[in-house]
């Protein structure tokens, strides 16, 4: 069996890795590369996989860094079966749509900002390539085993990362050997409302996992929502606007989910919310369509609040001109837009106006990959280029980790040690992180595994013996 890995190798962005066996060949994950726009378009545009020799592809969930690039791969001759969870499947739809409809539009807008000496930028893909890529989707619910093939099985669990979200669990035939295959997708936090915990599984043969925060520990939830609760106060006292970018899936609930729960305790001030995302109005929509396999605090909130996804003053902005009409607005506003990375989509615009304004606050709750114009403002520059112009940076910046979907070291640790229970590990590949948490994660890998844990090159080939 070989492994390669042709995205989220020593990043966090564009997880696409490939499977072969002597009669196979899978794809887990097609995501878009973030950060530098040439260098990630570059990325995008090629495809080192294979697309028209691939038997199939497994989606661990819908985020757009795991699943962003499948209508570029069906553009690229993919044809096969996509399989994924239920609540995956209609999430990834909901995505694809917004993300061509966003290329569309920043590529308008690029056009007419900067004129037509400038280098062209056309989406990745079109309308008919999102269209046409969905109807691949073959839904496997979690705990059901899937015969794909006579040499091929596949179960998904629980991966607790998002809704749909998927440890993907294979036993693949190669020629006279057996090997069994999990692959983490991104695995989740212990103890976030909305989503069960991750579950453990039984050992491998070949280990690919996630590593964003494999290096550390996130601070309790609770404690970061108390401090949700003061940057908030503090930033309507200055009259000001609070900036949250946040992607529309996942995050966008978890935060909306919080707020509602400072308003049910009277703890969250009189404050305008706005939600500038028709995504994450739909995506929330989703959510609740898939209630069912959401966490029991949940169900139990569900008793006394009939819509935990709603909230006085809590507003959902639709179109572009309500979203551009919110820079011109007086008074104390809370602004949720995405993407959480500030790489694409209306929060760059309310950067663009926002971030000049010492009464302002940005506030960053997740991984911010290199590169991207998340991580230079977390750096906190003087100015930060957007559209390129040098904007000036003044408002207040903070980072709250605590509210990241994503495993931490103690997470990992718990959910390592299912793995020893049964088995253990005999070959492990980390990807999908940084150096730092990536070495995190073979530290807490090595007494696991038979061999000595890979922190993957991207495109460089494994082979398992």
């Amino acid at each position: 069996m070989k492994f390669t890995s042709w995205g989220a190798a020593g990043e966090v962005t564009g997880s696409q890795h490939l499977i072969e066996t002597k009669t196979r060949r899978l794809l887990l994950d097609c995501g878009l590369f973030q950060g530098q726009r040439a260098e990630s378009r570059e990325k995008n545009e090629s495809f080192a996989c294979g697309p028209q020799n691939l038997d199939a592809l497994i989606l661990s969930h819908a985020h757009i860094d795991h699943c962003g690039n499948l209508p570029g791969l069906f553009k690229a001759g993919f044809r096969g079966p996509i399989f994924c969870t239920p609540a995956t499947a209609d999430v990834a739809a909901v995505m694809l749509n917004d993300s061509v409809r966003i290329q569309a539009e920043d590529a308008r807008y690029i056009r007419k900002k900067l004129g037509p000496d400038h280098p062209r930028v056309a989406p990745l893909y079109e309308q008919e390539h999102v269209d046409r890529v969905v109807k691949l989707f073959e839904t496997i619910p979690y705990g059901q085993t899937e015969r794909l093939g006579k040499d091929v099985e596949l179960r998904f669990s629980d991966a607790g990362h998002i809704l749909g979200s998927a440890i993907c669990e294979l036993e693949l035939v190669d020629g006279d050997d057996k090997k069994r295959v999990v692959f983490t997708g991104d695995l989740g936090r212990r103890g976030l409302p909305l989503l069960r915990d991750p579950q453990q599984v039984p050992g491998c043969d070949v280990l690919i996992t996630e590593s964003t925060y494999g290096d550390r520990v996130h601070p309790v939830v609770e404690e970061q929502v108390d401090q949700l609760a003061r940057i908030i106060d503090q930033t309507a006292k200055r009259n000001g606007r609070l900036i949250i970018p946040a992607f529309s899936l996942g995050r966008t609930q978890n935060l909306v989910y919080f707020l509602n729960t400072l308003a049910n305790e009277g703890r969250l001030p009189q404050i305008q919310v706005f939600v500038d995302s028709p995504l994450s109005l739909e995506l929330t929509r989703t959510y609740q369509r898939h209630q069912e396999i959401l966490d029991a605090e949940y169900q139990r909130t569900l008793r006394s609040d009939s819509n935990p996804f709603a909230f006085p003053g809590l507003t959902f902005v639709r179109s572009q001109q309500e979203s551009m009409d919110l820079n011109r607005r007086a008074g104390a506003t809370v602004i949720i837009a995405s993407s959480g990375m500030c790489e694409s989509g209306r929060v760059v615009h309310h950067l663009k106006h926002g971030l000049g304004d010492e009464n302002n606050t940005v506030l960053l709750i997740g991984f911010q990959g290199q590169h991207t114009l998340g991580r230079r403002i977390s750096e906190r520059p003087r100015t930060v280029r957007i559209f390129d112009r040098d904007v000036p940076l003044r408002a207040d910046v903070v980072q709250l980790s605590g509210f990241s979907a994503h495993a931490d070291s103690q997470d990992f640790q718990w959910w390592f040690a299912g793995l020893a229970k049964e088995r253990g590990v005999g070959q492990a590949f980390i990807v999908h992180g940084e150096e730092q948490g990536a070495r995190g994660v073979a530290a807490l890998l090595h007494d696991t595994c038979d061999e000595d844990p890979v922190i993957a090159v991207r495109g460089k080939t494994y082979v398992v013996e």
